[in-house]
């Protein structure tokens, strides 16, 4: 238990480090009065469109907290798990409320830093990252240490407590899904709004004060890519560590090393946030810096954490295990941090205007827009290779590396132990979270910043300055959600494994035999090989469902941003026709306008793909058993891994093409070549910041949810 304790101390440090940056954010310079009021209605929009969505939230979390609570009391789950769920729920919706409070009271600071220089900017905008990215990890540390340290200390029993975490895991996803659609929609609706009633249609610069739209595409920003991707993330760190924590509780459960395997996942969280907090003082960059500077100046930060936590992580595995003979965990942690590392440099290949492939997509657009999509969307295609072979080799080395570790070890099944080498992967992936959450939490920061400088008339080597960091942020942003998707798919993998695990202890719990209340269909231990085999139908049905799901999540957000991009666009049209002299610069937009429509549109079309998510496990469930259930998950995972590759890396590649025709190439702003790479960054912005994203947490989800209901399908299914 010491070891657990360690852990959360290193967390609620973690917090006071948040509370010191705070602390020194608010000593920055706000800006005139301009970049202040300016800076207000932004913060004023985002508070206004989290308080109407944590309302809706609110209620689906208490009708589920009533559905689990009915559970437990039918003795199909813990009694504490219905208020884990609700716990972690608050506490996933907490990280995305804190990033967002400090990003919305940054971006003015940074458009007055980057008035001073380029690296005071950088410093600004990254410290507010940072507040995001160490809240993240330190209340997702503190959160699981906490609620392991109270039921032991009660004496509820370790694969109690196992089931537990992971219906707390399912509470901290699904508001990470909400967060993420809602968000999401928010924020690509008023963007894809803003630039074609703005730059398309009326040929005026982005972020021009005359756009109604503008401070709604502002809004969107922190809504969708700081409070939504905090809460995605959260989601993502606490999971992949509560998937380890069950598996290592499977594979060490009455042995002597027990509390260690819960502790290592643990513990490995906790050297990751302490070496991420030194790598962040790495981040400088000299004055007037270039893009490719700006980009080694972040990557000098994650590097340098991701070699610090490899070299802490092998003295831990010693000292916590007692010798070198678990190796093959640590090799296993070492290569999902390593793919992590390689997941990053991919996107930061596909999608870096310093590349070959997005200036291949910024010279099609010399062409039409039709070639700027189908160029962008071969880039994303293509980018889906590395990382899949990386996380392949993950799983696969990890799993060797962790069964063969164990197989000279005596009593420890080798099956499990590679497992459990799969969850410490994931793990060691996210360990670098803090700062790589860090490195993408900025980038809204630094875009709202542009805005505001533009806005508020600053010079224009100000929004130059701005614009180097944006151009970043759009890297580090699909930088930011490989690491996510990687994650995805390794902790999923986990929690498939950890699915059987809990079909096997439900039917010990029964004698080793289950039958349906209805049907009267039976489902017994010995043939859990042959019921998951890929010969029996029901799993052939399962995968091909599963596989779907993906896809039909995809067009319903896709078509959620298209919708409520088309009433931002005849908001804004409808505005420019009558409010006078407002496209000559003579009168003022009516902003909060378009928030308004933005926010109502949001929270409507996020219900469906929310609830999606949620319904389709337990459904097929319900109809077809755990079998089916299986080959849902395993099909979901394979499609939804490779699309949000897709989604993401297409998306990011688009707007940095514009970016890049945007810096004075190919005839610059204005230009034929920049109005099609504006229609291919149009499509990419669903892609990118709504569909992409939350294809991640869709996975995660459904596993979460089979997990929590397993008990209620093994009794309930009708055919």
């Amino acid at each position: 238990m010491d070891f657990v304790y360690a852990a959360g101390a290193v967390a609620v440090l973690t917090l006071g480090y948040v509370g010191y940056l705070v602390v020194r954010l608010r000593g920055f310079d706000e800006g005139e009065e301009r970049i202040r009021q300016l800076s207000s209605y932004v913060r004023e929009g985002a508070e206004a469109f989290l308080r109407r969505q944590y309302m809706v939230v609110a209620i689906f979390l208490l009708t589920l907290f009533v559905i689990l609570l009915l559970m437990s009391l039918g003795r199909l789950l813990s009694p504490w798990a219905p208020w884990a769920f609700l716990t972690a729920g608050a506490f996933s919706g907490l990280a995305g409320y804190v990033g967002m409070k400090i990003a919305t009271t940054s971006n003015g600071r940074t458009t007055a830093a980057a008035k001073q220089s380029l690296n005071r900017a950088l410093r600004v905008a990254f410290e507010a990252g940072s507040v995001m990215g160490f809240s993240v990890v330190g209340l997702g540390l503190f959160y699981i240490t906490l609620w392991f340290v109270i039921l032991y200390t009660i004496g509820v029993g370790l694969q109690e407590i196992a089931q537990v975490l992971l219906t707390s895991a399912m509470g901290a996803s699904s508001v990470a899904l909400f967060a993420r659609v809602g968000g999401g929609i928010f924020t690509k609706s008023a963007d894809v709004g803003a630039d074609l009633s703005g730059k398309v249609e009326a040929g005026i610069p982005e972020d021009d004060p005359r756009n109604p739209a503008v401070v709604a595409d502002q809004v969107g920003d922190n809504v969708g890519d700081v409070a939504g991707m905090g809460a995605d993330l959260y989601e993502s760190y606490v999971g992949a560590i509560i998937a380890a924590v069950a598996l290592g509780i499977s594979a060490f459960i009455g042995k002597e090393l027990v509390m260690q395997s819960v502790a290592y996942p643990m513990l490995i969280a906790a050297v990751g946030i302490i070496c991420s907090v030194f790598g962040s003082f790495l981040v400088q960059a000299r004055e007037e810096a270039s893009q490719g500077e700006l980009l080694r100046a972040l990557r000098r930060g994650v590097y340098a954490s991701a070699v610090l936590i490899a070299l802490f992580s092998l003295l831990i595995t010693i000292l916590l295990f007692g010798s070198w003979s678990y190796w093959g965990l640590y090799v296993a942690l070492v290569l999902g941090l390593a793919a992590g590392l390689v997941i990053g440099f991919s996107a930061e290949y596909y999608t870096s205007s310093q590349y070959q492939p997005t200036r291949q997509i910024s010279m099609t657009a010399q062409t039409s827009p039709a070639t700027v999509i189908i160029s962008g969307l071969a880039t994303g295609m293509r980018s889906t290779a590395i990382p899949v072979i990386a996380v392949g080799i993950a799983i696969i080395a990890g799993y060797w590396a962790a069964s063969t570790a164990s197989a000279a070890l005596a009593g420890l099944d080798p099956m499990k132990m590679g497992l459990y080498g799969i969850g410490i992967a994931a793990v060691g992936m996210l360990s670098t979270l803090g700062i790589t959450l860090a490195s993408d939490a900025y980038g809204p920061v630094a875009d709202n910043a542009g805005g505001i400088a533009e806005m508020s008339h600053q010079k224009p080597e100000v929004r130059k300055r701005t614009d180097a960091l944006d151009a970043l942020g759009n890297t580090n942003a699909a930088v930011g959600k490989g690491f996510a998707i990687g994650s995805a798919a390794l902790t999923a993998m986990a929690l498939i494994s950890t699915y059987r695990d809990q079909i096997a202890l439900q039917l010990s719990d029964l004698g080793g035999k289950a039958v349906t209340v209805l049907t009267k269909r039976s489902l017994e231990l010995a043939e859990l090989d042959q019921v998951f085999s890929l010969s029996n139908p029901y799993a052939l049905l399962g995968l091909f469902v599963g596989a779907m799901l993906p896809f039909l999540f995809g067009a319903m957000t896709m078509s959620s941003v298209g919708r409520a991009a088309g009433a931002i666009v005849e908001e804004v049209r409808r505005q420019f026709r009558e409010i006078a002299g407002l496209l000559e610069g003579k009168a003022k937009a009516d902003y909060s306008k378009a928030v308004e429509i933005a926010t109502k549109t949001a929270h409507k079309e996020m219900i469906m793909p929310a609830l999606l998510a949620i319904i389709s496990p337990l459904i097929t469930g319900i109809l077809f058993g755990v079998t089916a259930v299986m080959g849902v998950l395993v099909g979901a995972l394979v499609s939804g891994f490779v699309l949000a590759l897709l989604m993401a890396n297409a998306g990011g590649a688009w707007d940095n093409a514009k970016k890049y025709i945007e810096e004075g190439h190919y005839g610059g702003k204005g230009s034929p070549a920049h109005k099609a790479a504006v229609v291919g960054d149009t499509v990419g912005d669903p892609f990118k910041d709504t569909s992409g994203p939350s294809l991640n947490i869709l996975i995660k989800l459904m596993s979460m949810v089979a997990l929590v209901f397993v008990g209620l399908v093994i009794r309930f299914t009708l055919f």
